[in-house]
């Protein structure tokens, strides 16, 4: 929660797929936050071939009193989604919500506790 008392969100970016398996990573790591952080809001989205869209995903945010919402993306590699689209959908987001605070985290993969962490799975597997 935020000094206000309204909860944080974090809305977890994947690309998409059409296959149903591919979310259950992305679904196991919206879970964990929730059992990790119970009063966040968190919520999954994805640029393509999967529902829902950061669009929807982001309208559910100030339905549930959230006024700051950090996008996660997670992308394993930093390619043109990461670096043009999404931080092109994050600023329309922010116009169209001018009173929530919308963070748009850096890949997943550009943090080096998980390269360490996928390191160690390699050496160890």
């Amino acid at each position: 929660m935020t000094q206000s008392g309204n909860p944080n969100g974090i809305i977890l970016f994947a690309h998409g797929s059409r296959d149903p398996l591919w979310h259950k990573p992305m679904e196991a790591v919206a879970e964990r936050i929730r059992q990790r952080a119970p009063d966040t809001v968190v919520g999954s989205a994805y640029l393509e071939l999967s529902t829902p869209d950061l669009a929807t995903a982001m309208h559910a945010m100030p339905l549930a009193g959230v006024r700051n919402v950090t996008v996660v993306p997670l992308f394993l590699g930093v390619g043109k989604h990461a670096r043009e689209d999404l931080p092109v959908l994050v600023d329309g987001l922010r116009q169209q919500y001018p009173d929530i605070h919308i963070a748009l985290a850096p890949a997943v993969s550009e943090d080096p506790r998980l390269i360490q962490m996928l390191a160690e799975i390699a050496l160890t597997s």
